[in-house]
């Protein structure tokens, strides 16, 4: 069944989802509780929702939470505002991004993320992209991954959760093709217990 199929998203599989959860009780916040919120987070048009991603002068919390339930509709139209929620600066938006985009299903995706998690200059936002690059298990992840990684393996790095959660996801996906780059983050402390987990589960 459609997740946009019916008249209340509190019916919907959607709402029973952690992350629809937490971005509800979010976003009414973040719009002060506002008429509006509420019907975007109940409606059950598809139409309607898109209209919020094309529309002008909408805030970031509508463009959000119809990104969010069209993503999890398997709504095509969501991909480009998922894409650049995913790799926002607020950490709760790139969780939400996530989720939907995993449940989107779309074949532009992995793609986009591996953009995301190999860009230098976004590297402070890459946590999330990394993340759903592993959840993906597609031919993109191990590639961009390994990409991150090796750029992250300089002394002094500062973003070492998302050479953490590379490190994680290389072991969790189990390619050979990590060897390299995880027995060189053996040599780095906030690594180094990971990195050789993920070594022993390629042996």
């Amino acid at each position: 069944m459609n997740a946009l199929d019916g008249t209340d998203a509190a019916d919907a599989s959607d709402a029973s989802d952690a992350d629809f959860l937490d971005l509800a009780n979010r976003v009414r916040d973040e719009s002060g509780n506002s008429s509006t919120c509420d019907d975007l987070l109940r409606t059950g048009d598809a139409q309607k929702l898109a209209a919020v991603l094309v529309a002008p002068g909408q805030p970031l919390w509508a463009r959000e939470i119809a990104a969010f339930r069209l993503g999890c509709a398997r709504d095509t139209r969501a991909f480009e505002a998922l894409v650049l929620l995913l790799n926002h600066r607020d950490p709760e938006r790139c969780v939400a991004a996530s989720h939907a985009l995993a449940l989107l299903g779309d074949p532009r995706t992995p793609r986009a993320a591996a953009a995301l998690a190999t860009n230098p200059l976004r590297t402070a936002y890459a946590l999330h992209p990394v993340r759903l690059l592993t959840r993906l298990r597609a031919p993109e992840s191990v590639p961009a991954l390994i990409t991150t990684l090796d750029g992250l393996l300089t002394p002094g790095e500062p973003h070492w959760r998302v050479a953490l959660a590379c490190v994680e996801g290389l072991g969790a996906l189990g390619d050979r093709r990590a060897v390299p780059v995880l027995r060189a983050a053996l040599g780095h402390p906030r690594l180094s217990a990971a990195a050789g987990r993920a070594l022993s589960s390629l042996a």
